[in-house]
């Protein structure tokens, strides 16, 4: 599953087989990371903390819609104006050097995505308090509650920046979706210890999806711009977290990333949790379904063909 790969490598055809290996379940991985950090930045960073309001899972930058914007930070402490500004550019700075970077290495999606949230991780993973479906140290696939996705994939980059030389960022996965729809959904009723498949999109879906469409996700209810797909993603997300069976008895493997490494993977597809580490930065992307390599193995694609019908 883990994939080691050269950031420099140019040629369309191993870029290719790469994309669709990453779209199918696998990790790529960096050793040395493409992206570099003033050190006057990093330092900065480093010293940067994080709200304890629990909503505030991480630091966020939120990327502006107009390009002449700077975005926008939620989860940091506030200390002078100044701060909050050269926190902002670093974490523009960032996003739009990540963005760069996977601009040509995931050439064969040519930038069909939208770009989502950068993230700041500075908290220790094996110290937090957090709900029991907020919790990173439990496998899962990634959903997000408030963000339908309508089958497009959810992708991140991350990067360990943590200067100790033993401050490794330790993973464990526990499986692809594919794998886990097999063993954990059913049609309804479902069993004790499974969860029911979607249903297919009917004309009451079509009508919300029409909506969703034509409407800022925002603007408007998130129950209402949910597919069944993204429904299902969301319940499947919370299933495998308090699914005590699976997470302690499921075939894992346990990864460790070391500081001044870098790695990517569909959080959609991979069910995945972190259990040790400090100091992380990250860019998720939602890259659409059409510009999928290899679109067979989505879990939308999955889905559809267990549930025998269309769900977004």
């Amino acid at each position: 599953m883990l994939l080691t790969v050269d950031a420099d490598e140019r040629s369309p055809e191993r870029l290719r087989e790469w994309t669709a290996r990453l779209e199918a379940g696998g990790i790529l991985f960096f050793p040395r990371s493409p992206i570099t950090f003033p050190d006057d930045d990093l330092r900065f960073l480093l010293a940067q903390e994080q709200v304890g309001a629990g909503y505030h899972k991480n630091i966020a930058y939120r990327p502006a819609r107009s390009p002449n914007r700077a975005g926008r930070v939620t989860g940091s402490v506030k200390s002078s104006p100044d701060s909050e500004e050269r926190l902002r550019r670093i974490m523009r700075a960032y996003s739009q050097n990540v963005l760069a970077f996977l601009s040509r290495f995931l050439s064969p999606y040519q930038q069909r995505w939208h770009v989502d949230y950068a993230s700041y991780r500075p908290q220790a993973e094996e110290a937090r308090q957090l709900a029991l479906r907020k919790r990173n140290d439990l496998l899962h696939t990634d959903a997000f509650p408030t963000r339908p996705t309508r089958g497009d994939r959810i992708f991140r980059f991350f990067n360990n920046i943590n200067p100790k030389p033993d401050g490794t960022r330790h993973w464990v996965t526990g499986g692809t979706f594919r794998e886990l729809a097999s063993r954990y959904t059913a049609h309804a009723p479902a069993p004790e210890g499974k969860i029911a498949l979607p249903t297919p999109v009917s004309s009451l879906g079509k009508i919300k999806q029409a909506i969703g469409a034509l409407t800022p996700i925002h603007a408007i209810a998130p129950s209402l711009a949910r597919s069944p797909y993204d429904a299902f993603m969301m319940d499947f997300h919370n299933f495998l977290k308090e699914n005590a069976d699976y997470q302690r008895d499921c075939e894992k493997q346990h990864i460790r990333f070391p500081p001044g490494s870098s790695w990517m993977v569909y959080t959609d597809t991979v069910s995945h949790a972190v259990l040790a580490g400090q100091f992380a930065l990250e860019q998720t992307l939602l890259v659409r379904h059409e510009a999928m390599v290899a679109p067979e193995s989505s879990p939308l694609r999955t889905l559809e063909r267990m549930a025998g019908g269309k769900l977004v």
